[in-house]
């Protein structure tokens, strides 16, 4: 290891002091020692830039002002201002935790690591931030900004999502952490990664740790960390049914709780193979008219890309009233939706009222 763990207090203490000139202090979630407003813009940064989240926290919270507030409100309109934000079961979860908070700790965000590291949708870095930022407890971090940062300072080969990796990064976040400052210093490490120890182009001209770096020492930065093992990106297609009234009303359904969009309103999908008319015959009882498929959208997930074929229909004849039951909802392309939708889906609906 390049720099020896009695140097540990330089590092932070470098840190600290470039954090109060030049770290990020004016968020919408700083300022604030509220563990709500914390577990929110905390939940919401789990793999998602700060600037993307900004205005769906401000929304969000504006909606959900606590923690009653969200376990109270339908799943439907918290996924609804989830919508573009992605990774969806953050929102579910996040509404599942509000509700256990409710029950079990009678309203109050818990305090100790095990119940907090126990709510849905929270890991092990995320239950520390927030208890040093809502607490200021000493507890290390270990999100992708710190691994990057830690992995350049001491030299540690190999991709982190590894667990021998894993386990030697979570080692040094913890001999690092200060006992003082714990807020600012859990800040610091975080803007670092995000500011300047960037993964491309990194600012290590401006770097307050830099002479004590062992990847700029060596000249190898940008190899640090190592990156996830090579594996092509798998394709999906399928074949989204827009289909339509006579009133201009779409057909939507909502999908199930586990899997990609879980628990968001989309389009019907006509399996492979299947004929639209002969899906919506079986499927739904109706008679239709399919049109000219709409150009291929592409949908891009961490580990797929998804290849969407957006199919306009119209019911023949009085069908409408023949398409009911649960988890089925007919809507109004430019109304308020009131509920979770994708993103494609949504910009297919914006299409849909463009062209009705």
């Amino acid at each position: 290891m390049f720099s020896e763990l009695n140097n540990k207090t330089v590092f932070s203490q470098k840190l600290l002091r470039w954090y109060y000139r030049y770290g990020r202090h004016d968020l919408p979630w700083q300022g604030s020692a509220d563990p709500y407003r914390i577990w929110v813009s905390e939940i919401m940064l789990q793999q998602t830039q700060v600037q993307m989240v900004i205005p769906y926290y401000e929304r969000f919270m504006a909606s959900f002002v606590d923690v009653q507030t969200l376990a109270a409100a339908s799943i439907d309109r918290v996924l609804d201002h989830w919508t573009g934000l992605g990774y969806y079961a953050r929102a579910r979860n996040l509404h599942r935790a509000a509700k256990i908070i409710i029950d079990r700790y009678g309203g109050s965000f818990p305090e100790e690591f095990d119940q907090v590291v126990a709510l849905p949708g929270v890991g092990t870095s995320t239950a520390g931030a927030i208890l040093a930022f809502a607490f200021g407890q000493r507890q290390p971090i270990l999100d992708g900004n710190v691994k990057r940062v830690l992995a350049r300072y001491h030299l540690i080969a190999g991709y982190p999502g590894d667990a021998k990796v894993t386990r030697q990064l979570w080692e040094l976040s913890e001999d690092a952490t200060p006992h003082q400052d714990v807020a600012a210093y859990t800040q610091a490490i975080m803007d670092l990664g995000s500011m300047i120890c960037t993964r491309r182009s990194p600012r290590c001209s401006d770097c307050p740790v830099a002479p004590r770096c062992a990847a700029l020492v060596t000249g190898d930065v940008e190899r640090y960390p190592g990156s996830r093992p090579g594996r092509a990106r798998a394709r999906r297609s399928t074949v989204m049914i827009m289909l339509c009234d006579a009133d201009g009303q779409v057909l939507l359904e909502r999908r199930p709780a586990r899997g990609v969009w879980g628990g968001l309103w989309s389009f019907p999908e006509c399996p492979d193979g299947q004929s639209v008319s002969r899906f919506c015959r079986d499927r739904f009882g109706v008679a239709v008219t399919a049109g000219q498929p709409w150009k291929i959208v592409r949908h891009g997930f961490t580990h797929f890309e998804l290849e969407i074929c957006p199919q306009p229909v119209r019911l023949t004849g009085n069908g409408v009233t023949k398409v009911q039951g649960t988890g089925l909802v007919w809507y109004k392309p430019g109304t308020e939706p009131g509920r979770g939708l994708a993103a494609p889906v949504r910009r297919l609906l914006t299409r849909l009222e463009r062209e009705a």
